[in-house]
Formats: structure tokens, sequence, C-alpha cells
């Protein structure tokens, strides 16, 4: 496994050149077009009208995009290049280069923090509590933050049907269960450095000094099935219902692709 540092610069070259961030969500796939419309429902329940947002590791401006045009002012930070270049040029809002774990705003700048992407991206711990505890900062007092992670339930299915069930990586597929830590090496495709359980995020929010911390199965139970199919309104409409339906079950985060905590500075 390589260093945070190699896979710091492994994730600008993968979003710089190798990947469409913005398709993901749009274009690419049922569970893109559930991740977003759910996404979008969450930070509707969340986000005071009006409240000044601060959307970190926001790649080309997806949310940034559509928040501006609720009426929030926006900043959005990446640490990728073209990410910033593409959110310019979407217009509406500012974007900047920049580090999640080193945010060069003043303290209590913010009503809202997304970090929407940071956290599955840093494989220590101590750089995750970086980043929410910068979030924190630049929080004013009651501001909320929602942060996202990638399920370690659904990651290991990936893993195991993408195998075939055969020559899985035992000592690795264990160490992803146990630790959250990837069995690839992440040059080899989507530069992944952690992937959580629904408490682990949780404890990892509460104890970077947040409050009312909640979390949210984003796509829902059906986040696996939603990969294999292409975009259609039905079947999207329904994702997004289950997912609902099922929030607040004590499993049904953990079996959803994407977690989202909610809370409170």
């Amino acid at each position: 496994m390589g260093s945070q540092p190699d896979l710091d610069a492994h994730i600008r070259r993968y979003y710089g050149g190798r990947f469409d961030e913005s398709s993901r969500l749009t274009t690419r796939s049922a569970a893109g077009l559930v991740e977003l419309a759910r996404t979008r429902r969450l930070l509707a329940d969340h986000l005071p009208a009006g409240a000044e947002v601060l959307d970190v590791g926001g790649g080309t401006g997806v949310h940034a995009s559509w928040l501006a045009g609720r009426g929030h002012p926006v900043t959005l930070v990446d640490p990728v290049p073209e990410h910033v270049a593409a959110a310019r040029a979407a217009g509406g809002f500012a974007a900047e280069p920049g580090d999640a774990r080193t945010l060069r705003f003043p303290d209590r700048s913010f009503d809202a923090v997304l970090l929407l992407g940071p956290l599955y991206h840093l494989r220590d711990r101590a750089d995750r509590l970086a980043a929410l505890g910068e979030a924190r900062r630049v929080l004013r007092p009651d501001g909320v933050l929602l942060a996202g992670a990638i399920s370690r339930v659904v990651a290991a299915t990936d893993l195991v049907t993408g195998a075939g069930f055969t020559d899985l990586p035992g000592t690795g597929l264990l160490r992803l269960l146990e630790t959250g830590q990837s069995p690839l090496d992440p040059a080899d495709g989507f530069p992944a450095g952690h992937f959580h359980t629904a408490a682990e995020l949780a404890g990892e929010v509460e104890d970077a000094g947040l409050r009312d911390v909640t979390v949210a199965g984003v796509e829902g139970p059906g986040s696996f099935a939603l990969e294999l199919v292409p975009p259609d309104d039905q079947v999207v409409a329904a994702a997004v219902v289950l997912a609902e339906r099922a929030q607040g079950h004590p499993e049904s985060a953990d079996l959803s692709g994407h977690l989202l905590a909610v809370a409170r500075r």
C-alpha cells in the first residue's frame, strides 16, 4: 500500500484525466441518479434558506450549481485542478483549489460544510479527523456538517462478485471487513483510501467534536442492483422511495453504496 501523498497524487491523475466525476452522477447508471436525487433531498432537508455553504471536495460543481440555484452562496474547494476549472466555468459560485485537511478560511465562516468525497480518499483516521476538525472549525455555531463515506459492506460485496467468487484476496478481504482498508493498490483503479461502516462514520464525526450525529444510507438497500441497470426514471423513482422507507432501520445504511452523516457544530 502506498503512502497518503502517493494516493493524493493518484487522485489528481484519476479525476483529472481518467474519470468523469460529473457523469457518474448524471448519466452513467441508475445508481448515480439515485445518489444525486437522494443527496439533494437530504441537503434540502438540512440546509436553512440562504445558508452559506462550503463544498469541500466538490468536484466539478454538480451540487454547488444546484445549491447556488436555490439561493445559497457557495464556495467550492477541490484538490484536482481540472475540477476547479470546470467548476469555475459553470459559474454561479466561487471555486478554488484546496485540501480538506488544511482549509484557508477563518473560524466560523460558513453555515454549512459539505464533505461528500474527502473522507473515503483519506486512508488514515488521523487525516479523516483532521478534515472533520477543519469542517467544524469553519462552521458557525449550530452550523450543519454533511459528510459522505463509502459503505464497507457494499465495497466487500463488490470485490467478491467482481472476482466471480474465485481468487479472492483472503487476508485483504478480511482486512477490508475488519478495518475498512482496501485490499487493492489504489493505483490499480478507484483511489479509495478507506471504507466506512455507518457506526464508524458516526463515531469519527463525534470524535471530531460535532454533535447530534445521524447517518443515512444515500442510495438505500437497492444500491448494488442500481449499478447494473441504465438510467431509467421509473427505476430511480422506485429506488428513492425504497431508500426513504428503509431510512432509520438499524442495518439499512450499511447496505447503501454511500453513507451520509449529518451533524451540528
